[in-house]
């Protein structure tokens, strides 16, 4: 009886462990929202989108670039302004050539969380984001993909797109997880909101992901104790034996 509880524990272990997580070569950051058309009465921003950190600690982006649905490293172009993403934060990142007017007047324009978010910038040649439909990719500094690459489709006038993952950073449609258009009201809990400041009512909620919940260990802790239990299950029925 003993040995096949530690038989089927082990296999419970191992197949958390096979399982966990889908992305290990990448980084622990996730694009988790993304406006390519913001509404423009009385005023308006650039283009921009969040990524999100599901790690358990810091990222250094350092020599990090982003690309649009070419996916191209070669095309790619510097991350500015932001140095690293702190376990669970979500950073925000506007396309402009001036991030000391923009980045103020978007915390202006869109309030709440954006007030106080970590804000940066990238600009250069076939990055902006179609209104028409695009995607988004990071790369590290050796120009290797470090994000799940993101899509979305036609935009809606003034609402971003946002992405929902699992705790643990895994995508929780796939592939590549949906684009889902933002509207005003509760979204699994946590509430869309819109810009302060416009008259074209702008809807998102950048410095918030939705299910940015950081607990990428949890799963690990599991397959560790049930390896635990499994290993004294069996040492335990050579002893009775």
């Amino acid at each position: 009886m003993r040995s096949l509880l530690a038989c089927r524990l082990l296999a419970i272990a191992f197949c958390l462990s096979a399982a966990t997580p889908a992305f290990a070569q990448l980084s622990t950051l996730r694009i988790t929202e993304a406006m390519s058309q913001s509404g423009t009465a009385p005023t308006f921003t650039a283009d921009w989108w969040e990524v999100t950190n599901f790690g358990s600690s810091a990222v250094d982006l350092t020599g990090w670039k982003m690309d649009d649905n070419s996916f191209d490293s070669t095309r790619a172009v510097a991350l500015n302004g932001v140095s690293s993403i702190g376990a669970g934060e979500s950073v925000v990142f506007l396309e402009t050539a001036s991030p000391l007017t923009d980045i103020p007047n978007f915390r202006s324009f869109w309030g709440g969380s954006a007030a106080t978010a970590a804000i940066g910038s990238y600009t250069g040649s076939g990055v902006s984001l179609s209104s028409t439909g695009d995607g988004i990719v990071l790369f590290n500094s050796g120009s290797a993909e470090a994000t799940p690459r993101v899509t979305f489709g036609a935009a809606t006038l003034g609402s971003s797109f946002y992405y929902q993952y699992a705790a643990n950073g895994d995508p929780t449609t796939s592939p590549n997880t949906s684009a889902v258009v933002s509207t005003v009201g509760t979204v699994n809990g946590q509430v869309t909101y819109l810009s302060a400041t416009s008259a074209t009512q702008n809807i998102g909620s950048p410095g918030t992901a939705i299910n940015a919940v950081p607990e990428p260990s949890t799963v690990a802790l599991g397959s560790i104790g049930l390896a635990i239990l499994a290993a004294r299950a069996a040492r335990r029925s050579k002893a009775a034996a």
